[in-house]
């Protein structure tokens, strides 16, 4: 009924990542073509080697990352692949409210991707717009999306 794949498509993110991946790889050239040696010079270029694989492990991730949310009448459905590996089925039965909302992905959750704020998890990759939903336990989940009217029409058809 309702089906959304979103990607990190933010152009400041991967303009950033990719300026730090080149100053890395920059620097780690620039060791092996001066074959400096000594000591604190090889802690000092251990530390840019790891700090490398770190940023490019990340820069990876993002790369590959994905949220899929789905909507059916029997439940909703969220994979944020690589972050989460099993698809999470939250069925109506176990929720009590579900609706689209505006939010502050930086004030309530401290940015994007896989986010605990104070006021529950969120799933979300870009925008201000998610679909809330309350459980019956009182825990809340906002998964983002880009389709808030789309997901906010569906959600009204379902009594929801």
């Amino acid at each position: 009924m309702f089906a959304e794949q979103q990607r990190f498509n933010q152009v400041w993110i991967w303009v950033l990542l990719v300026m730090i991946d080149l100053s890395l790889l920059f620097g780690i050239y620039n060791h092996i073509v001066n074959k400096q040696k000594g000591n604190s010079v090889w802690i000092m270029n251990g530390a840019l080697y790891i700090s490398f694989l770190l940023v490019f492990a990340v820069t990876l991730i993002m790369f590959f990352s994905k949220l899929e949310t789905t909507i059916t009448k029997d439940a909703i459905t969220v994979r944020f692949f690589p972050l989460l590996l099993n698809t999470k089925i939250y069925t109506w039965d176990s929720i009590d409210q579900a609706v689209v909302r505006q939010y502050s992905p930086i004030g309530e959750y401290g940015g994007w991707g896989l986010r605990i704020g104070a006021d529950g998890k969120a799933f979300n990759v870009s925008g201000d717009t998610g679909i809330q939903l309350v459980f019956k336990n009182g825990k809340k989940l906002l998964i983002g999306t880009n389709k808030g009217q789309e997901a906010a029409n569906l959600l009204a058809a379902l009594g929801k």
